[in-house]
């Protein structure tokens, strides 16, 4: 394997279909941080992530599904989380990334901040089609 090839392993998959299911994967992400030696800080950043996109999910997408793994790349361990819901998707990407942009009632920083929280960030979404969203945050050991 070339140091710059990235490994990963599949940590826990959660269906995220109530309130409950958010609070667990909240749990799930941030003892996967502690394991992996992310800084209080880092946990707090892709945990916030986390709990946004997976509102995100159940509120807009009718609920879905989140995958997290545990990456490695070199001297570099991640961990990656995707969500994915069949739900209406999202028309504009780029307008509902930025802050203030809601389709409800929120405040409408729950994309563009998720994003600035994490290291690397990828949305994917057709309208009528569903929206996959994987978020990373990396780690030096």
């Amino acid at each position: 394997m070339n140091s710059n090839d990235t490994t990963g392993r599949l940590a826990a998959q959660v269906s995220l279909r109530s309130d409950e299911e958010i609070v667990r994967l909240r749990q799930i992400v941030r003892d996967a941080a502690i394991a992996q030696g992310f800084s209080l800080i880092e946990q707090t950043k892709f945990v916030t992530a986390a709990s946004e996109l997976a509102r995100n999910t159940l509120q807009h997408g009718g609920g879905g599904d989140a995958r997290l793994e545990v990456l490695e790349k070199g001297v570099r361990v991640g961990l990656q989380l995707s969500f994915v819901d069949q739900g209406p998707g999202i028309a504009d990407i780029e307008r509902a990334l930025q802050d203030g942009f809601t389709s409800g009632n929120g405040l409408g920083l729950g994309l563009g901040g998720s994003r600035r929280l994490c290291d690397e960030f990828k949305i994917e979404s057709t309208p009528g089609g569903g929206t996959t969203v994987t978020i990373t945050k990396w780690k030096v050991r």
